[in-house]
């Protein structure tokens, strides 16, 4: 792949935001940009009965049996998205030696709260089942998202009756990543979230920040400072709180140069100049043998 210039690259930004960025639709420029060598991808594996209930498995070509497995969930509010836009991030953490799990989930209005989560869980119990197939150990499996992704994997690893569904506790995840995640957003205000959660009738325990406990998994936990949709300091800030008042190890990162749309951006070889999303990622999946938080780099501050 021909070496981009910085300069390029903060030229492109504008035109992969009106390509759909700012929107979750189709992240096709990121993708090409993003080279896949280092991975091998098993498309339209389904985990459900549902056409929604699919997913791609990317693998490590040097994972054998022992790499870390990451399933992630993608962003667009409940209403939008699709597993192949964001083959960035398997072909990404793949390359860092990580088998990642790119799972699609039933949207609104197919479904309502809470049957995205049902999906979710679904998806990482079959991770669980398939890790060792794709190279992965099922004894090192953590949950990813961004956005509406993010509130997902914080579901499935904080309240357990999702992962009951399927023989599994949050103890069966050995750490969670939530990238500008919605955990603690009643009253709502968006129009569009509004039917996802029953508003006005929106169940209190449908927040993350509600379920955490001594037994929850260790987080790390990003976000942008300057991020307009999910207000950084209610949402990541709190949880942080939270998880570290029940002496839950957790890492809080800010970052300075990325908005709630670039900040998944940032994971792609384009945009990994504005923020160091993929080494944080990859760092804190590959040490969380040790169950500490992974210090925060100098350059990032909290807000």
């Amino acid at each position: 792949m021909p070496r981009i210039s910085r300069t390029v690259v903060i030229t492109l930004v504008p035109v992969l935001l009106a390509l759909g960025l700012a929107a979750c639709s189709p992240l096709g420029t990121l993708n090409a940009l993003t080279p896949g060598g280092q991975s091998e991808r098993t498309e339209g594996l389904s985990y459900g009965d549902n056409p929604r209930q699919k997913l791609d498995v990317y693998r490590p070509l040097i994972a054998h049996g022992t790499a870390p497995v990451v399933v992630f969930f993608y962003g667009g509010n409940w209403v939008a998205g699709e597993r192949a836009d964001y083959a960035f991030i398997g072909r990404s953490l793949a390359a860092h030696g990580i088998v990642t799990v790119v799972a699609d989930y039933r949207l609104y209005p197919e479904v309502r709260y809470p049957d995205f989560l049902k999906d979710a869980a679904q998806a990482v119990a079959w991770a669980r089942r398939h890790a060792a197939q794709y190279g992965g150990d099922p004894q090192r499996l953590f949950v990813m998202g961004h956005s509406a992704g993010a509130y997902n994997a914080a579901m499935v690893a904080l309240d357990p009756r999702w992962l009951a569904a399927h023989g599994m506790t949050p103890a069966d995840v050995r750490g969670w990543i939530g990238l500008a995640g919605p955990y603690d957003f009643l009253p709502i205000e968006n129009p569009t979230t509004k039917p996802v959660f029953h508003f006005p009738d929106t169940p209190p325990d449908s927040q993350p920040v509600r379920h955490v406990s001594k037994q929850s998994p260790p987080a790390l936990l990003i976000a942008a400072k300057s991020d307009k949709l999910v207000n950084p300091q209610r949402n990541t800030g709190r949880l942080a709180q939270a998880l570290r008042a029940q002496q839950v190890p957790v890492t809080e990162l800010y970052y300075d140069r990325v908005s709630h749309t670039t900040l998944i951006g940032s994971v792609a070889a384009p945009l990994r100049w504005l923020a160091p999303t993929l080494d944080d990622v990859a760092g804190y999946v590959l040490a969380a043998e040790a169950a500490v938080p992974v210090p925060a780099p100098a350059a990032v501050t909290a807000p």
